[in-house]
Formats: structure tokens, sequence, C-alpha cells
């Protein structure tokens, strides 16, 4: 990979603010849950106020997939600051919250920002029958070799949430970039997908699974020209263990659910990873068991800077200061480019 930040591993590390939640969302699960709940009270977060802009990617498959992205510029344009790309989670889109709350921060530093709909997600859904699943690196390298000349000439900043997260770290192992990758950030990924699945599954999960299960069913029976045996089949999966089986590994090509979730697991590719990368975890996430990130061997790949709080939920990170992970980002990113 071009990433072409491999001289700025010996710089410092930032120091991180600690994270204290925000009362009185104290836990993994009120910490997930607390913007879905403020929604359903009409205490919907901020959204990004200015105008943005369309861009489409083409895929070079051969599917005719389009994936579309929203790019937002800082008010006051800043020499030298490489564009970030942020990449949703499983069932998210261009306009989820944290999508909107991270754009505004990195705004506010003076970098434009990219809101990618993955494919099949959001409003790439109407121009694509395939669909973005875990380990869908091709597509985020395509993006990133796509990008109008002015947007790529300063480099590109990665951060990813969930699901894409864990596509993200999968695309900076195999270390294949066309632009260069200047730093980047990883958000409560799923890094081992097979113990997040059964993770999942278990009972204390039991209205999570229902809710995502319900959500990932409705995607996936909007995709245009949905083969008809998958299409009859989905209303009936019963977990999205079984969803991986009958949905995701036979339309991707993958043997099964187990060969998808090791072969696309992030774990299995961080080792490779030589661009400055934050990797934000609660080890309190409901949905993703502590163990794969406490077990990884973090002094063996000194270009991944582990934050890893006791508290923080599933992309939460409520704090009195805000969102507590976007300040850490900004941080991060201050070591590392030119932010003076």
């Amino acid at each position: 990979m071009k990433d072409g930040g491999e001289g700025s591993l010996a710089r410092p590390a930032p120091e991180f603010p600690p994270f204290r939640p925000l009362p009185p969302w104290f836990g993994g699960d009120l910490q997930t849950l607390r913007t879905t709940v403020r929604e359903a009270f009409g205490r919907a977060p901020a959204r990004l106020a200015g105008p943005s802009e369309r861009l489409s990617f083409p895929m070079p498959d051969g599917s005719g997939d389009v994936l579309l992205g929203s790019l937002d510029r800082p008010s006051t344009a800043t020499a030298g600051r490489p564009l970030a790309i942020l990449i949703h989670g499983l069932t998210g889109d261009e306009d989820g919250a944290y999508m909107h709350a991270t754009a505004t921060a990195l705004l506010a530093a003076g970098l434009p920002v990219l809101r990618l709909n993955l494919r099949g997600a959001g409003a790439s859904r109407p121009l694509c029958r395939g669909t973005y699943h875990a380990g869908r690196s091709e597509d985020l390298r395509a993006v990133v070799a796509r990008l109008p000349s002015d947007l790529a000439r300063d480099g590109v900043v990665l951060v990813g949430y969930s699901l894409g997260a864990n596509m993200l770290l999968k695309f900076l192992g195999e270390r294949d970039s066309a632009v260069p990758v200047r730093a980047a950030a990883a958000i409560s990924a799923p890094i081992d997908l097979a113990a997040t699945s059964r993770r999942f599954l278990a009972r204390r999960n039991a209205l999570y699974h229902r809710w995502l299960l319900d959500r990932m069913k409705a995607e996936a029976l909007a995709t245009p020209d949905l083969e008809p045996a998958i299409a009859a089949a989905i209303p009936g999966l019963r977990s999205t263990l079984d969803f991986d089986e009958v949905v995701i590994a036979p339309r991707n090509g993958f043997a099964d659910a187990a060969d998808y979730h090791d072969r696309c697991s992030a774990v299995r590719h961080m080792g490779g990873i030589r661009c400055p990368t934050l990797v934000i975890h609660a080890l309190d996430d409901p949905w993703i068991p502590a163990t794969v990130y406490t077990a990884f061997p973090w002094p063996e790949t000194p270009a991944l800077v582990p934050l890893l709080p006791r508290s923080g939920g599933h992309l939460g990170f409520h704090d009195r200061g805000g969102a507590w992970h976007d300040r850490c980002l900004i941080r991060f990113l201050a070591c590392r480019l030119p932010f003076g």
C-alpha cells in the first residue's frame, strides 16, 4: 500500500482523554442504545447544515453497480489536508448519526469528508444488484482509486464503524491502495466475525438480534433483481448466522457462513497494517466479545494504536464532552497531519 504513513509511526502518541460516561447512560447497553432512545423521544442528533455534493463510483467488476457518496467541504479550505472517507456499519448508510457527528468534527478540523454508501446501502441501493459485506474491501479500493484528482492529491484518511471498520482493517492489511492512506481509525469493529456471531446469538442479546435481523432482511429484500430462491428464503430466516449462510455466502462466492467469517475477519489481516491506525473498542460492547481485542498481540503491529476503554458500548462513547471517540480521532490525526 502506498500509505505514506510509515515514517510517521515514530511520532509520539497523543494523550487521549479518559472516557467518562454521560449520566445516566452507564454501561454498555445504555451507551449502545442512547441515540436510538433519544430519537424515539424526538431528540434527534444534529445533522450537517451545509449542502453536500453527490459523487458516484461505478464498480469495475462488470456488475454495473454504482456506489454513491456525499461530499462535504469545510467552510474554510486548508491546503494539505487529506480527504476523510467514512464507512458505515451494518444496515447503515451515509446519514447515520455517527457519520454526521464524525463528519462535523472533521470538517471543523479543516478536512473535506466523503460519507460513503456501501454497495446496496442507502442511496446506492437502487443502483446495485450486489450487496456489501464485512470483507468486501475491493469496493473500498475501487472508490479510493476513482476519487477526483483534486480530492486525492493530499491522500486520504479512512474511518470505519462496526462492519465497515472490519472492512477497513482488512483493506489496510492487504496494503493495496492507489492513493496514499495517511491515517485511519476503526471504531467498534467485529474483527473476529465468528466470535461476534456467537456473542450476538446469546440470550442477553435477543432484542438486539431481532431488531438487527429485521433490518438485514428488509435491506436484502430491497435489492434489485435478488435471486428468487434467496428472496423466498429470507422471511423465514431465524438468525443473523442463518442470514450469512443463506444470503451472504452464496451471493458472494463463499462456501458457507463459516468460510465467510474465516476469510473476512479483520484479525487475519491486521498484522499486515503499516498505516497509522487508531483502533477504538469498548470492552463492555454487548455485541463483540472483549477477548478478541485483549488477546490480539498489539506490540507486534506498531502501526496500530489500540484504545480500549472499559465502557462505551457499541458505537456509543457518549460522554460529558459529546462524542468521545471523535475527540480521540481528532487528537490522533493532529499528531500525524498538519493541523497547526
